[in-house]
């Protein structure tokens, strides 16, 4: 039988589980919730489908990649391989003019490493209004 109060002897605990359970709880709430923004060099301003804005004035620059991953700006072939050949025909063309509209048309066939090599000898040059051009599908053809 015990008598009196012996609680010296007893040790104190302290539970840290449902601590660590509510510590990782909002550790997956704060991850799950947070937004991962992408930073991207260059600012891309994506055009809109309207004929009213059209700039009328400046003739677009053609650039014209077939299958074979070659390069037309306008009617000149680019002689040569590289982004280095490419500059120098699209800047001997622009005389200047880097405010000037430029249209890929690319061949549906072609790789993607020749429409970004365009892009990237464009964007070096300072063009910043990239258009690419596109058919519309016919009614009843497959996508």
């Amino acid at each position: 039988m015990r008598i009196g109060n012996d609680r010296r002897g007893d040790e104190f605990e302290i539970n840290v589980v449902p601590l660590i359970d509510v510590l990782l709880t909002l550790l997956m709430f704060f991850v799950l919730t947070s937004t991962f923004i992408q930073h991207s060099r260059m600012q891309v301003t994506l055009p809109n489908a309207s004929a009213q804005d059209r700039d009328m004035n400046a003739p677009a620059l053609t650039i014209m990649i077939d299958r074979d991953g070659r390069y037309w700006v306008g009617s000149d072939a680019v002689p040569g391989e590289g982004i280095d050949a490419l500059k120098q025909v699209i800047e001997r063309n622009a005389n200047g003019d880097h405010d000037r509209p430029v249209t890929i048309r690319a061949d549906a066939l072609s790789s993607h490493q020749s429409v970004v090599t365009a892009m990237d000898a464009l964007g070096q040059l300072g063009f910043t209004r990239l258009s690419i051009a596109t058919t519309p599908t016919k009614p009843g053809e497959a996508q």
